[in-house]
């Protein structure tokens, strides 16, 4: 998921060089580890190991927010820890941006330019709505502890959502290949009734019900258009129907809008 995320950051935000890593949490608290580039001259920023507060990445951990400086060398804002790696890489001005699924950073993005231009908002922006999508995705992924094992017909329903959430064309087609191959037909949808929905499917499908456009209903939530289409895809599929309509009628029915 992650690779998939950072082609998409290089193609939407245009700069040279884009890098992330999962963020691990543990006794000893937050922590970093950035082990994935496109457009690195010499790997120098794989291995980084970044703690709240040190660095670009550490003071998004330390904010919870996106952070960007014009030219990380100079910049007075963070600290300098890795200003050698990104000395060899030749970086200027940067961005991190997290990934947060239910209020916990799950990892970071970053993009880099080389020329000494500042970041436009076509980077920034690409950089949020890049992010937004992983953090949808990974949402979306079923908790794995804590649970009972899944029966091989929910199993094989999870592989069919995973696989249309994934917006990565190659990813996509290998989990549909694998799904026709364990089905001879689509898994029966799931009953309104018993549909789990996400806490952003159902503000997006109460801000549809009440008539708001894709476009309005990004602008309330802060989201991009696609990503708002893409939680409706996602309420659709677990709801068992196959428009927006259908979908706030079925989850008016289930109880799950009031």
């Amino acid at each position: 998921m992650l690779d998939g995320a950072l082609n998409r950051l290089r193609a939407e935000t245009g700069v040279p060089l884009v890098a992330g890593g999962i963020v691990r949490h543990g006794s000893g608290g937050e922590l970093l580890v950035l082990d994935r580039t496109l457009g690195s001259l010499d790997d120098a920023l794989n291995g980084a190991r970044v703690r709240p507060g040190r660095g670009l990445g550490g003071a998004v951990l330390a904010a919870r927010a996106p952070c960007s400086v014009d030219d990380y060398i100079t910049d007075g804002t963070i600290t300098h820890e890795f200003a050698e790696r990104v000395v060899r890489e030749r970086l200027t001005s940067t961005f991190a941006h997290p990934v947060v699924v239910d209020g916990r950073i799950r990892a970071v993005l970053y993009g880099a330019a080389r020329d000494g231009c500042p970041l436009g908002d076509r980077a920034l922006d690409g950089a949020r709505r890049v992010s937004n999508e992983l953090a949808l995705v990974l949402g979306a992924a079923p908790a794995t502890h804590h649970r009972r094992p899944w029966t091989p017909a929910e199993a094989l329903r999870e592989l069919a959502r995973a696989a249309a959430e994934v917006r990565d064309p190659v990813l996509r087609g290998r989990l549909e290949g694998i799904h026709r191959c364990l089905v001879e037909e689509p898994p029966a949808p799931a009953d309104p009734g018993t549909a789990v929905l996400a806490p952003r499917e159902v503000d997006v499908l109460r801000r549809v019900a009440v008539g708001r456009s894709n476009q309005q209903v990004a602008d309330d939530l802060g989201l991009s258009p696609l990503t708002v289409k893409a939680y409706l895809r996602s309420a659709m599929r677990k709801l068992g129907v196959s428009n927006r309509t259908a979908a706030v009628h079925a989850a008016r029915t289930g109880g799950v809008l009031t």
